[in-house]
């Protein structure tokens, strides 16, 4: 059997944000945006990658009334996504020259070179390179 994680959830309060944030400062690919009701829309983004190999995307969906208050906080304060690269340094000057908030300097951990942004509604990331 194989199986995958193909599809995460980002709560936001605006579809066109998530996809101008994900797509013009991360450079992720819109893969689908189709509308599915009155205000509901089948929003994924997803990183490039040159080798053709896709992880999971991201579903934007958009939050009710009540799921309000955890746009941007969908862990209670802990990062919430984490986007693996091959070259940290690139991608962090890339990002910077963007407009990418990053809320820490670059860091060595025993794991992977790091650091922590925050997209457009307040989620944190960590930037990684694995050693």
């Amino acid at each position: 059997m194989q199986q995958s994680v193909c599809n995460v959830s980002v709560l936001v309060d605006d579809y066109d944000k998530g996809i101008e944030f994900y797509t013009l400062s991360l450079g992720f690919t819109l893969l689908d945006d189709i509308k599915n009701g009155p205000d509901t829309r089948w929003v994924r983004v997803a990183p490039n990658n040159d080798a053709g190999q896709r992880g999971a995307a991201l579903v934007l969906m958009k939050a009710a009334i009540n799921q309000q208050q955890w746009v941007g906080n969908q862990t209670g304060g802990s990062v919430s996504f984490f986007l693996q690269t091959d070259d940290f340094h690139r991608d962090y000057q890339n990002m910077l020259q963007r407009g990418v908030v990053f809320l820490e300097e670059p860091r060595d951990e025993p794991y992977a070179t790091v650091a922590i942004f925050q997209d457009c509604f307040g989620n944190k990331w960590d930037l990684l390179q694995p050693k």
